[in-house]
């Protein structure tokens, strides 16, 4: 399922860590590796469109895996 979303990313310290991304309505998607180093920095605010990946399993399972297809950094004002 394809969505996008905007929030606020944090690091996890989950294991090895992991990224989320912590959406205005506070949903939790874990970010896939991949993703743009641009991106992964805690407190990012973005805009995020992805799939939502639900044939893969993480080890950190901190919500639905998010599988980044672009994004837009927002401002933190």
């Amino acid at each position: 399922m394809s969505i996008t979303v905007e929030g606020t990313v944090e690091r996890r310290d989950i294991g090895t860590g992991a990224w989320a991304l912590v959406t205005n309505d506070g949903v939790t998607y874990e970010i896939l590796k991949g993703a743009d180093k641009k991106l992964l920095q805690p407190g990012q605010k973005a805009k995020v469109t992805g799939q939502v990946r639900d044939d893969v399993m993480t080890a950190a399972m901190i919500g639905p895996a998010l599988e980044v297809k672009s994004f837009e950094l927002l401002s933190s004002d």
